[in-house]
């Protein structure tokens, strides 16, 4: 991914309230494409406190991660309270698998 391009904000913001075309914008600012343009200008705006940012999605919701441990034999070791939490009864089954972020483990 091509480092993103060093900008001032607020010459950006004025350029566009002038009037300025996006093509004339393009070459000022040295952006090839509309979409750099658009991206920049939006992130200028988000600096400038004139938008509100959008959160993100699935990690906003996230609870606090809580630390497990594993015993002397090799057994997961899960805060009762977590367990609690997540209902997870003696009897359930699961499947761990390696991904990039770690470990996933899922009810089966």
């Amino acid at each position: 991914m091509p480092k993103r391009k060093k900008i001032d904000s607020k010459t950006l913001i004025k350029a566009v309230e002038a009037g300025k075309t996006q093509t004339e914008i393009m070459s000022e600012f040295g952006y090839k494409s509309s979409a750099q343009v658009k991206a920049a200008y939006m992130n200028a705006l988000i600096e400038a406190g004139k938008v509100i940012p959008i959160t993100g999605g699935r990690r906003s919701k996230a609870a606090k991660a809580k630390t497990i441990g594993v015993g002397k034999r090799g057994s997961i070791i899960i805060a009762k309270e977590l367990v609690d939490s997540l209902e997870i009864g003696a009897d359930d089954k699961f499947t761990i698998r390696k991904t990039r972020a770690g470990i996933a483990l899922k009810r089966v």
